[in-house]
């Protein structure tokens, strides 16, 4: 987390104009990073290690990713200002709650576009080509090709 921390601080600092620098930073935060990732300010992650991102990602400004566990984002994704990508949560019950927690990994195909204000709940896995509606709680998987919104995310229509 330290390290992490230290990363996302400098992330957030760079002028959008140095794009080297932006790219580098990226790759050494993150487990894993395709070509051309672009990330605007205000991103906030826990450990970096756990965030696979493919080619032509791009995260608009206040994008936070909370990686217990892992978060895996294919090709071409688009992800709107103020987005959260959650992998972890704790358990119902308020006995111990603050001791415990659980993360599940979340998967994002390729060519997906999350609207802004979304927030993507732990163990999701979003199909490839889909769009999920700005404001919208994927609490549930997502199939490839459709277009989803609300709270909890309904079917609106193929696409």
């Amino acid at each position: 987390m330290i390290k992490a921390d230290r990363l996302v601080r400098k992330l957030n600092s760079i002028p959008i104009t140095e794009q080297e620098e932006l790219f580098n930073t990226i790759k050494s935060l993150f487990g894993s990073v395709g070509n051309n990732p672009s990330i605007s300010h205000g991103f906030h992650c826990d450990f970096g290690d756990n965030i696979h991102v493919g080619d032509n990602f791009y995260a608009g400004y206040n994008c936070t990713m909370l990686d217990y566990a892992q978060i895996i984002i294919g090709d071409n994704c688009l992800i709107g200002p103020n987005v959260g990508i959650y992998t972890t949560g704790h358990k119902l019950h308020p006995k111990d709650r603050y001791k415990s927690g659980y993360a599940m990994p979340i998967k994002i195909g390729n060519n997906v576009w999350i609207g802004g204000n979304c927030c993507i709940l732990p163990g999701v896995t979003i199909g490839d080509g889909a769009v999920i509606a700005a404001g919208s709680v994927v609490n549930k998987d997502v199939e490839s090709n459709i277009l989803v919104a609300g709270n909890p995310i309904k079917f609106i229509k193929n696409i």
